[in-house]
């Protein structure tokens, strides 16, 4: 059985590699874009996420580090026809340079009790992904969602082979925008049941919550770029 260690008694290298540095704000400039790209290289995350109009920036300040490139795609809304996800994956991946690529889910299909259709889609999505070699995290939005959507989500997404699933876009503009909480992510990693990884994003931006998921046994946590160094003591 693994002896983890608490968070608080990891190094900042050990914390730095659960964090995908999320640069993913829509006004940012390219001068700030590569600004925080390079913070996320230098704290040591695991990735640096961006937008896709990122990727030409991020491939030449990654190359040759140990940080990995993660993508974002259909986001923040996940609304895209399967086959314009798919498309997209194509045009983002083809490099086979994307360690990670995050896309949301059509939330609505899942509010609605659309499980057939999401199934297919979740798993279209994740075939695409692994056939270039990407790791697929799949973004629930679940402020949007009951716990037992949340649950139903976790279930499909675990029994089509995608690798991570994920909370939050950071972005959403529903009644409450909580981001990842407790409640959530237990349920998460309760039906994920260590096949499918669990990823905490939104609303992370202090020690506490940020130690609290890791030691609840989340494997990556998105962190916005501002707020790296304050959950890493920095």
């Amino acid at each position: 059985m693994e002896n983890e260690k608490k968070a608080k008694e990891k190094t900042t290298a050990e914390l730095a590699a659960y964090i995908d540095h999320s640069v993913l704000k829509p006004d940012f400039t390219e001068t700030e874009i590569r600004k925080y790209i390079k913070e996320g290289i230098d704290f040591g995350c695991k990735t640096v996420c961006v937008n896709p109009s990122s990727l030409p920036i991020i491939r030449e300040l990654c190359k040759d580090t140990k940080t990995g490139i993660c993508a974002v795609c259909d986001f923040p809304f996940g609304l895209s026809s399967t086959m314009s996800k798919i498309k997209q994956i194509e045009d983002i991946c083809r490099q086979r340079d994307i360690e990670d690529l995050d896309i949301v889910a059509n939330y609505g299909w899942i509010k609605s009790g659309l499980w057939k259709e999401t199934k297919e889609q979740f798993k279209a999505v994740t075939d695409a992904c692994h056939q270039y070699g990407s790791i697929i995290k799949i973004i629930f939005e679940t402020d949007a969602l009951t716990l037992d959507e949340v649950l139903k989500a976790t279930e499909i997404a675990c029994s089509v082979g995608v690798d991570f699933v994920k909370t939050s876009t950071g972005f959403y503009t529903g009644d409450s925008n909580n981001g990842a909480t407790v409640e959530v992510i237990k349920v998460m990693l309760d039906n994920a049941k260590g096949n499918t990884k669990v990823k905490a994003s939104g609303g992370i931006r202090d020690r506490d919550k940020f130690f609290n998921f890791i030691d609840m046994g989340v494997k990556r946590i998105g962190i916005g770029c501002k707020s790296t160094p304050v959950v890493l003591g920095l």
